[in-house]
């Protein structure tokens, strides 16, 4: 597993906290690896999910940190959502 993916892990981890309720949602950074989150918790993973997000690490970062909003990198066209619409929205609210 990549220092990116597992400092993506543990960030998204504290931000959740110990699940996501309503699906499974996938974050996948190019060129890294995925990221798996569903009502367990987040783990570095690539199996099947209700929706997909991906973007390149530096956008992932950037919406972690808070310096763009996921609404905004999927609009600007740097995140790529496929899938449960409702459950990417409800992802990027419990990431802003």
């Amino acid at each position: 597993m990549s220092d990116i993916i597992q400092r993506a892990v543990d960030a998204l981890s504290a931000r959740i906290g110990s699940g996501f309720d309503g699906g499974t949602a996938k974050f996948v950074i190019t060129g890294e690896g995925a990221i798996v989150i569903d009502e367990t918790g987040v783990r570095a993973g690539d199996e099947a999910a209700d929706v997909t997000l991906t973007a390149a690490a530096d956008t992932f970062q950037q919406i972690l940190e808070g310096d763009i909003d996921p609404t905004s990198a999927f609009m600007s066209g740097k995140l790529a959502v496929e899938g449960d619409m409702g459950l990417a929205m409800k992802l990027g609210g419990a990431l802003a």
